[in-house]
This record gives C-alpha cells, structure tokens and sequence, in this order.
C-alpha cells in the first residue's frame, strides 16, 4: 500500500526522530468528543488536530463553501509549523471514524506539497484491541518550518462541476451512502439528492467486514467501473468522506482524481444548480 500503513508498521517507528503521529479523532455533532478522548489517551507521541478547529475554516454564512470549507493554506501551514511538522516529517495520521479524518489531513497535507504522509490501517480503537501501548502525556512541542506548495491541480470548484455537466471529460463520484445518494433521507443538508450524472461509490465500501482497507487488487475491482482515462472529481457531504474515497482511488492506480471540497453542502448553496434524485 503507497498511503496506508498497519499498526504494526507504526509501532516499530514510534520513536524515530522524523515522524510525527497526528490524532484526528472527531465525532460528527460532538466536537469536544475528539480532543476529549486524546486527552483521556492516545498512541504516545501523537498531537491533536481538530476536524473543525484546525483541519477546516469556519462556516461561511451563505453556505458556500460546504459545511467543512478548506482551511486558509498559509494558515494552515503555520498550524502544522507549530505542531512540529516540517518539510521533512513523515506523518502518520489516525482517527477512530474508519479513516475518514485522518484522510481529510492526508488530502490536506498532499494539496500543501507533502507526500511522506500515510494513514494508519482500522484506527485508535483497533491499536488498543491489539494491546499497543497508549498514554495520556502531552508532547512538547517543538516546532518545525513547513514550506506550503499549495497543488492547485487538486482541487475542483463548484463552477467547474457546473461547466462540465452534461459533458464527458468528467465523471463525478459520490461518497455518501445509497439512501442520501438517492435522496431519500437527508440527516445533515438543507436539500436532498445529488449531483445530476454522479456514479455512487460509498466510502465505506473501500473497507472489508473489519474496517481494514481493502488491498489494492480489490480496490481496483471496487472501483472498475470508473474510467481510468477521465478525470474523476470524488465529492461527499462536506469533502471529509470524499478523501478515503480519493486515498482508495490512489491505491487502485487510478492518477486523474481530484476533490470537490465544498461537495453536496456546497453544491445546493447555489440555488441555480441542479438536483437529481434516485439512480443514474
């Protein structure tokens, strides 16, 4: 696995000098649940970033922008300065939600220009079923300088979705389950549905029965029919799911992904654009 690394694989490393554990752990409607359980314990080492407080901005009142809009680059490079993450950190980030937090900093860390990032296999919970060490000290801190190469490339706005619809040099992938794909329910957004043309591909079927990621063979046929030759633009909700889904396309060679970041939230903030519903 390019991005992926087992907890065995963390445990063997967790003292070298260059690395840096990051916790991401964070609960949707709950956000003191996250910082709260670092601070009861965490794989010894590991900082905190907050889904909410550090890995995104705030809000904006019209909604553009999604319900988890990106952080500010400059800003968020200063974060990770502070933390003690430099140019030359390998980073290995967790969290306790299937990988979906810990994705949204492996995207973030890739679109400032640092690859030596990966994500830990099934997850904090996971570590301490298998009776890895934990503890609740709070590292010092010492921090580092982190050059940020922002990788524009990455990233689709919501008016290049627009512009390409009805077109077929994209083709749009939906992280969230069936039934809001469908539109049949909607817990969190003001409207239902999805993007017209989008192909459902729930996030959590990158996994197997035990909440590892799937190895690369299985992905590839997860994800075989996806064209490899067009460019995918992968959204969710809020572009936090969309990344295990963008990580798990990497895996599975796909090379033409990008993030709609601002997703479904984003998408219906604009109330010229178009809603479908059901299946494509």
């Amino acid at each position: 696995m390019k991005h992926i690394v087992s907890r065995k694989w963390l445990l063997a490393r967790l003292y070298e000098s260059d690395l840096v554990i990051v916790d991401c752990r964070f609960v949707m409607g709950q956000p003191d649940a996250g910082r709260a359980a670092y601070e009861e314990a965490h794989i010894p080492g590991a900082v905190y970033l907050d889904l909410e407080r550090d890995l995104s901005a705030p809000v904006e009142p019209d909604g553009h922008g999604g319900r988890h809009p990106l952080p500010d680059a400059a800003e968020l490079a200063s974060r990770l300065s502070r933390i003690g993450i430099g140019n030359d950190s390998r980073v290995v980030a967790y969290d306790d939600q299937g990988g979906a937090m810990a994705s949204r900093l492996w995207w973030l860390l890739r679109y400032l220009g640092h690859e030596n990032v990966f994500v830990m296999d099934e997850g904090y919970s996971a570590w301490v079923r298998e009776g890895f060490p934990v503890n609740a000290d709070q590292k010092v801190l010492i921090p580092s300088a982190f050059l940020a190469t922002v990788q524009h490339s990455m990233l689709v706005e919501a008016d290049e979705v627009r512009e390409s619809l009805g077109g077929d040099e994209r083709v749009l992938v939906d992280s969230r389950d069936a039934q809001r794909y469908r539109g049949e329910v909607e817990p969190l957004d003001k409207k239902a549905g999805h993007i017209p043309s989008a192909r459902n591909k729930f996030w959590k079927g990158t996994q197997d029965e035990q909440g590892r990621f799937k190895d690369a063979e299985a992905l590839a046929a997860h994800f075989a029919d996806l064209p490899r030759d067009k460019e995918l633009v992968v959204y969710c909700g809020s572009g936090v799911t969309a990344t295990p889904n963008v990580l798990a396309l990497s895996e599975a060679g796909f090379e033409k992904v990008r993030l709609y970041a601002g997703s479904w939230s984003d998408w219906i903030s604009y109330s010229e654009n178009p809603v479908a519903m059901g299946e494509e």
